[in-house]
């Protein structure tokens, strides 16, 4: 099962040393404009498969992304100083107008993990692209809230005092300032999260919600903060996404997909928890939020359909 990476900067090469580390696939391609990086990450990554997982890692041009199921796309521009939300976009979307096609013509099947931020808006361009080479809009999918549903259930179950994976509960919409943390819905151990806390004796007042909110919601913004830039969560994200691709496992996970209508908001890209197999979307799940968490997820909505409006109406 072959894998290609598309940008072999922090967050792709990340990417493929976290599939290395949890042995997925059985051969990772990265692709650069930057030859020498991407041949030296690939390199670099190889040298731990000896403590990890029998993969292959190479790097190459875009006719080495043959065979890959699926073809991670981390490739995109940094923000300049004072340049706009929307320069950036546009030097990103012309950076993807070119890149989509030069994979779908060698791998014309694959499913596509988009990772480039900013996520919703590139996940909605890149299936734009792709739709005129004929691959359906459910097998372009993007990295969208995975890893703020991560921090979410992982702050929520510290403070709770419960493992992590026995919290179900999601982040959604935009993965950015927007996003909307989905607390009606939460579950603990099957339990809605008041009859768990009142059966443990926990306090989560309003207080303690807006602390958790604020992590999830800046933790960007503070890892930024203290080392530039951010990859290895989202780094494990990504190896997690194609892992459930690759093995077709059905799991339900926030990746942003895009949607005829959410929230009362046409055609946008945003993240919802959805069912993904080997296929990419296979179905979406909306969840049961209450009417001020609604109202949220229609603004976080407005604000992606605006920026893909202000990129071009006509996506």
């Amino acid at each position: 099962m072959k894998i290609g990476i598309v940008g072999a900067g922090f967050v792709g090469a990340t990417a493929a040393y976290a599939l290395v580390m949890r042995g997925v696939g059985r051969e990772v391609v990265l692709v650069d404009k930057n030859i020498p990086r991407a041949q030296a990450e690939a390199d670099d990554i190889y040298h731990a498969v000896p403590f990890a997982h029998p993969l292959q890692v190479s790097a190459g041009d875009y006719d080495k992304l043959k065979g890959c199921r699926v073809v991670v796309i981390a490739a995109g521009v940094a923000q300049r100083p004072n340049e706009t939300r929307l320069e950036l976009l546009a030097r990103n979307a012309a950076i993807f107008s070119a890149v989509i096609p030069a994979i779908l013509e060698q791998t014309p099947q694959a499913v596509l993990v988009v990772a480039t931020n900013p996520v919703d808006v590139m996940t909605h361009l890149a299936a734009h692209y792709a739709a005129a080479h004929g691959l359906p809009a459910e097998r372009v999918i993007g990295s969208g809230t995975t890893l703020d549903t991560a921090r979410f259930r992982a702050l929520l179950g510290q403070h709770l005092g419960v493992d992590s994976q026995y919290v179900h509960g999601y982040v959604v919409g935009e993965h950015g300032d927007s996003e909307v943390l989905a607390w009606s819905s939460v579950r603990v151990g099957g339990m809605h999260l008041p009859d768990f806390c009142a059966l443990q004796g926990i306090t989560l007042d309003a207080a303690a919600k807006a602390e958790i909110d604020a992590r999830v919601r800046r933790a960007a913004y503070h890892i930024i903060a203290g080392k530039g830039a951010t990859y290895y969560g989202i780094g494990s994200a990504i190896a997690r996404i194609v892992e459930v691709i690759l093995n077709d496992e059905r799991a339900v996970l926030t990746v942003c997909s895009r949607m005829p209508e959410v929230a009362g908001v046409r055609d946008v890209t945003l993240a919802l928890p959805h069912l993904v197999g080997g296929d990419g979307v296979l179905a979406t799940l909306h969840l049961p939020l209450d009417a001020a968490e609604q109202a949220q997820l229609a603004a976080s909505a407005g604000i992606i359909r605006a920026a893909i409006d202000a990129l071009s109406p006509s996506l």
